[in-house]
């Protein structure tokens, strides 16, 4: 078992001591901080899937693949890669209740906040798109094989079926 204390919290908390379990008893003293780095590390792996999974929607499509789902996993490590590499031309787009940071620290859901004014800078690497003109349609000269469909107009009832009967009866 091991303790881990820790000696003030930010703001007035008082910290609670946190246990930790490693099977191995024979475990030294640097593979015991080794221990509780890893611990520590686990809450940013945590957001970091967390981030994925509701932001960037890695769990969103239902794919049928397995190599489907491998290549939506490599986009979303590309798509969170691009995120990390726009840090320092991010603006920081913070809401109310949120402390304002440097460049350099923000997180990729608040450099995703202000990514559409990072691609607004961005030169585009595509040309302007053409004009679109309708498609040329029917060859002129050939005859529509296929004629407009009649429908009914109106309804008619039975009491107007026997007044023309009636009407048509010689008299």
């Amino acid at each position: 078992m091991i303790r881990l204390e820790v000696d003030h919290l930010p703001g007035d908390r008082h910290p609670t001591p946190v246990w930790l379990w490693c099977s191995d008893p024979d475990v030294g003293a640097d593979e015991i901080d080794r221990l509780w780095q890893m611990f520590l590390r686990r809450f940013d792996i945590e957001h970091t899937f967390r981030f994925f999974k509701q932001t960037l929607g890695w769990t969103a499509p239902r794919l049928r693949s397995p190599e489907a789902a491998d290549r939506w996993t490599a986009i979303m490590l590309v798509a969170y890669a691009q995120l990390r590499l726009a840090r320092p031309l991010a603006e920081d787009l913070r809401r109310p209740w949120e402390r304002s940071t440097r460049p350099t620290r923000l997180t990729p859901a608040r450099v995703r906040r202000g990514f559409s004014r990072i691609r607004a800078m961005m030169p585009v690497p595509a040309s302007a798109p053409k004009p679109c003109r309708p498609g040329p349609g029917r060859p002129p000269g050939s005859r529509n094989t296929r004629p407009a469909q009649h429908h009914h107009v109106g309804k008619r009832t039975k009491v107007d079926v026997t007044e023309s009967a009636r009407e048509k009866q010689p008299g």
